[in-house]
């Protein structure tokens, strides 16, 4: 077996499951032995192929980003597995769960698998897929094994996948065993406000469509649906302070996410950014990105994700409403975090909950999300003293342009684990060699609110 000793690192530790402030920080040395975490407080002189010295470092476990659009296959001019993976390697990233709306869409068993295909010969990092709900593919969804969930468009799609029919909600909820997660945008309001600011060429206009009273209802809807059906259900990218109302009480059966544009970018930054921050759900307003950042810290809301969803630069300069909504995030959605630490707004131990453990526990992701004994070796080294300064031409993900153009960020990953071995640093770059995996996804754990000492390796 081949085995490395990461020494005295400030190792960031999991805390009691549900409290992300509970998390503590020792300075260790982590033995890993075959990709696995076999020693979280080893002796510095342990036997080891290969010592990596990590004074005044802190180790995360790897991110776990479970809401991505990677492009592949179909629209690849923007992103593609290769290129994704890249950045999520140079980002810390060492898993993601992508979304069903490439082309073609993957809502059938098969679909996902070849997904799955297509991952295993071009990701460097580990790589899970959902599959998609449409109005009639119940039989579809009960027929995919070790995917992480099913998602729902409710709203803000087009063709098959957008399911907005009560009807069709009620038999996916109701007839379906696999969490469900669910892009909540009321498509009747979305079209009303669409034909009453019509025409328009004001970006401005996007957050008044795709307003409060859009995402709200949906949300209202969806969380009413999981609760009554007892399913287990993931609110993503939740976009404003009035969806709060609905996750106050989560458990066992609610869980949410929020997005570094939502928490960073409100609709004063339209005037300097224009469509550069156009997303669906909307950027909102200061007040809702007081109120969600609130209710992270408040443990209301679970995971941050970025819902990277790349165009290029061309594409997003077309006059509004022809430029399409979606932005990279990818690589610096730790580092932005990680600024937030510097600034004495959150604790590392929050971060490593919110980016891993809790995705980790959502999805039912076996021997991910904590650094713990038994645990995968997904690492991230991280500087919290490095300033590095985001800027476009210098992005992993094709599309090579961050909406955080310009700014300095304060803290970032200098090398990334996978399974033990490293697949980026700031010193070597990119082990080209490395091919990430699909994880097992284990639904019977029973998801975030079961699983408070984590969830280890498969049983």
């Amino acid at each position: 077996m081949s085995r490395i000793l990461i020494r005295n690192a400030q190792v960031v530790l999991p805390g009691d499951g549900l409290a992300s402030a509970s998390g503590t920080i020792a300075k260790q040395n982590v033995l890993v032995a075959d990709g696995k975490i076999i020693d979280c407080d080893a002796s510095g002189t342990a036997s080891a192929d290969r010592v990596i010295e990590a004074e005044g470092l802190h180790l995360l476990p790897g991110v776990i980003d479970d809401q991505v659009h990677f492009r592949d296959p179909g629209l690849t001019h923007k992103e593609d597995l290769a290129t994704a993976s890249h950045a999520c390697a140079a980002g810390g990233v060492t898993t993601f769960l992508e979304m069903p709306n490439t082309k073609p869409p993957a809502v059938t068993a098969e679909g996902v698998r070849e997904k799955d295909r297509l991952a295993a010969t071009k990701s460097l990092v580990n790589y899970g897929f959902y599959i998609g709900a449409t109005p009639d593919n119940v039989d579809e969804l009960n027929r995919a094994d070790n995917v992480p969930g099913i998602k729902i468009f409710i709203g803000s799609s087009t063709g098959n996948l957008l399911v907005d029919e009560q009807a069709a909600l009620e038999r996916i909820f109701a007839d379906t065993t696999l969490p469900i997660c669910a892009h909540c945008e009321d498509e009747t309001t979305v079209r009303a406000n669409t034909e009453r600011l019509s025409p328009t060429s004001d970006i401005h206009d996007h957050s008044r469509i795709r307003n409060e009273e859009a995402a709200m209802i949906a949300t209202k809807r969806a969380t009413e649906l999981a609760v009554r059906h007892k399913h287990r259900f993931h609110v993503l990218h939740v976009s404003t302070a009035a969806e709060l109302v609905f996750l106050q009480d989560p458990a066992p059966y609610l869980t949410a996410e929020v997005c570094p544009h939502h928490l960073f970018f409100n609709t004063d930054d339209y005037a300097r950014l224009g469509s550069r921050i156009q997303m669906n759900p909307s950027i909102k307003t200061r007040e809702d990105n007081a109120k969600l950042w609130q209710a992270l810290c408040d443990d209301v809301i679970q995971v941050i994700a970025t819902d990277h969803a790349p165009h290029t630069l061309e594409e997003k300069a077309q006059p509004y409403p022809a430029s399409p909504s979606g932005l990279p995030a990818v690589e610096n959605s730790l580092a932005l975090m990680l600024n937030q630490v510097h600034a004495g707004k959150a604790q590392i131990q929050q971060v490593a909950h919110w980016m891993s453990d809790a995705p980790a526990r959502i999805w039912g992701i076996t021997g991910k999300g904590r650094i713990a004994n038994g645990y995968d070796a997904d690492l991230t080294l991280v500087n919290l003293d490095e300033s590095r300064t985001i800027q476009d031409g210098h992005q992993h993900t094709k599309t090579n342009w961050s909406p955080w153009h310009g700014e300095t960020m304060t803290g970032w990953p200098v090398m990334t684990l996978l399974a033990g071995r490293t697949v980026w640093s700031t010193e070597a770059g990119f082990d080209e060699s490395i091919r990430g995996t699909k994880p097992r996804f284990d639904h019977s754990r029973g998801g975030f609110w079961s699983t408070a000492t984590g969830i280890g390796p498969q049983q």
